[in-house]
């Protein structure tokens, strides 16, 4: 995220007293690493580890491989443009200490974990780093970028940290403007980027604290285009996340998965449509991944952006509201509207919501709104008991004068440290205050699912079951822990479950006929139906025409009475039952049975003005 920074000059007589000694190893390293047990997991709203206690994730940024700044004075300033690229790909901060002595000032701040950005350019760059890009780390020289990367997260998760892999940007430059790295695919392939996914992904297997990967960072619109979530086509976020967060988890089942929403669309002036959806979206339109307990979503604040503000000053500039603009009431709604609304138990959508950056400047920053902002967020990132990953760990320092204020650890050329914990940094106390918050601790209950299906356009598979059991229809499929619940009448819109769910043998049957229908339960409509003691786990379509169904087999013998359940005029969903406050087919009739319930079958029938859209269900109870 780019931001002001002010001149060396400005803050050279406050931070020259903020300079502090290298700090010592304590045993805290020791203890981070015997307080959790990988690999880390969901339950509802809480990242958990293997254990099923809350693992709170405290993280902060360690950026460096995704390309960086590396001169003096105010990257926002023209003339110091070239000082944004760094060619050396690697965390910052190698050249001047240890990396024994970086985790160690990370025990010193009380963080868990780390957010690592990468460039897909890192991957792939083969020349060995500069002997003084590690001259603090002599054991590197000779590394590539990647190597040296490999290094990093070896260190930091056998001291005990989380490490969560993040894919900042595709070529090696300080983000995030109009770079050529707005999408996962400028500049490269969406199967390039996916490959690349799987590659990291396969090589840290082995690796179980390396928890997780945030497939992609503040995809925004570039020069002529907007992302979208949810149309289908090259650009849309949504597809693209669920395409590698299902590929990844394919290769490495253990990892969770973690997904950004939009972070900008449509040109900043006051005349032109524009704005910052972040995870607003996902409301309507949420992920079903093979795993279900393994998806976090995460979003960004600063004090200089807002709902309606790129960020930018000058040109580009809106009258619309930044962040540090707002009363802690309007702030506190605009980030619930935008990011914390994903808490809310028992949707379709529910899952951890990770605040993955915000910050600010430091020693010298004088600006009173960007000082209430710190305040102000963090008070309500405590008060909701949020996870997340302060922007940046690590700078440089000259002479005791931080070349970005923003770093919680600016290291000098002597090995020195003008750091965040040192009370005569402003951030100070609510930094501390932040680390220190009580919260929810010790074992999370496992909650029921829901999870939707979207077959708008193409196939929507979530279940290692079978892919292809319909040739030529759109099939979606339940995890292989959920079943079917719910269709949507006209928009192929599916709901699934794992609330009581009855174990399976694996075997399938596809349904594409009236083979198996035992009674008339819905008189003149076209029906498919599950033989008995097998339960919908899939369902098909043909344009908007429902097609098939996907069913398996029941360990125990289940009830093959039940009842209907008619959507042809209206919802009908099962009052105070699962899912029933989100909705998973906006704007079209759904149906739905009751959480005790499971779909035997469905009834359909053709008119020349809707097609064959579901009518009704067959919702048997579960024994």
């Amino acid at each position: 995220m780019p931001r002001p920074l002010r001149s060396a000059a400005a803050v050279a007589i406050l931070v020259a007293a903020v300079v502090v000694p290298p700090a010592t190893a304590t045993e805290t390293g020791p203890t981070l690493a015997e307080s959790w047990t990988a690999p880390l997991s969901t339950r509802g709203r809480y990242v958990v580890d293997a254990d099923g206690d809350r693992f709170k994730l405290k993280s902060g940024n360690w950026e460096g491989a995704q390309g960086t700044w590396t001169g003096s004075g105010d990257i926002s300033d023209p003339a110091n443009h070239h000082a944004r690229h760094n060619a050396h790909n690697i965390p910052k901060g190698l050249d001047r200490v240890s990396i024994t002595r970086i985790l160690a000032d990370f025990h010193g701040l009380g963080i868990n974990s780390v957010r690592l950005p990468f460039s897909n350019a890192m991957i792939h760059m083969t020349a060995p780093v500069p002997d003084s890009a590690v001259a603090a780390n002599p054991q590197l020289r000779g590394k590539t970028p990647l190597q040296v990367f490999d290094a990093v997260v070896a260190a930091l998760t056998a001291d005990g940290f989380a490490v969560i892999l993040n894919n900042h940007t595709t070529t090696s430059r300080f983000c995030c403007a109009l770079d050529g790295n707005e999408r996962w695919n400028s500049g490269q392939s969406t199967e390039q980027w996916i490959a690349d996914w799987v590659f990291l992904a396969q090589r840290y297997k082995a690796n179980k604290r390396v928890v997780g990967a945030d497939l992609r960072n503040e995809v925004r619109r570039d020069t002529w285009d907007d992302p979208n979530w949810g149309w289908g086509n090259q650009h849309d976020l949504n597809l693209a996340h669920q395409r590698a967060g299902i590929e990844i988890q394919k290769a490495v089942p253990d990892q969770l998965i973690i997904m950004e929403g939009i972070n900008w669309y449509g040109i900043p002036t006051d005349l032109t449509p524009h704005g910052r959806p972040q995870l607003k979206p996902v409301a309507t339109l949420s992920n079903t991944l093979l795993r279900t307990d393994k998806l976090v979503y995460s979003a960004h604040f600063y004090g200089f952006t807002g709902s309606e503000h790129s960020g930018a000053t000058g040109w580009g500039e809106t009258t619309d509201p930044r962040y540090r603009d707002l009363s802690p009431a309007d702030l506190a709604a605009a980030v619930a509207s935008e990011a914390l609304y994903v808490n809310t138990d028992n949707q379709h959508y529910t899952a951890p919501v990770w605040i993955s950056e915000f910050g600010t400047g430091g020693v010298g920053n004088t600006d009173t709104k960007e000082k209430a902002w710190w305040q102000n967020f963090i008070n309500l990132m405590i008060s909701n008991d949020t996870d997340f990953a302060v922007w940046p760990l690590v700078g440089w320092a000259n002479n005791g004068v931080p070349l970005d204020s923003w770093a919680l650890l600016s290291y000098n050329a002597d090995g020195s440290v003008v750091s965040v914990n040192d009370s005569r940094d402003w951030r100070s106390t609510a930094w501390q205050k932040l680390i220190a918050a009580t919260g929810k601790t010790g074992q999370v209950a496992k909650p029921a699912r829901w999870n939707m299906l979207n077959l708008d356009y193409a196939d929507y598979n979530a279940s290692s079951r079978t892919a292809d059991w319909e040739v030529g229809a759109r099939k979606g499929t339940c995890p292989d822990s959920q079943r079917l619940m719910g269709l949507g009448r006209g928009n192929s819109r599916g709901l699934c479950t794992d609330y009581r769910q009855p174990g399976l043998t694996g075997a399938t049957t596809v349904v594409t006929d009236e083979r198996y229908v035992t009674s008339d339960w819905a008189s003149g409509y076209t029906k498919r139906q599950c033989p008995n003691n097998q339960i919908a786990v899939g369902y098909s379509v043909r344009g908007s025409s429902m097609s098939g169904l996907l069913c398996a087999q029941t360990q125990t013998a289940q009830p093959v009475t039940g009842r209907n359940v008619w959507f042809d005029h209206g919802d009908n969903r099962p009052a105070g039952g699962g899912s029933t406050a989100s909705d998973w087919a906006p704007g079209h009739y759904k149906g739905q049975c009751a959480d005790n319930e499971y779909v035997a079958g469905v009834a359909f029938t053709w008119r020349w003005n809707h097609g064959g859209v579901p009518d009704a269900l067959l919702c048997r109870p579960l024994a």
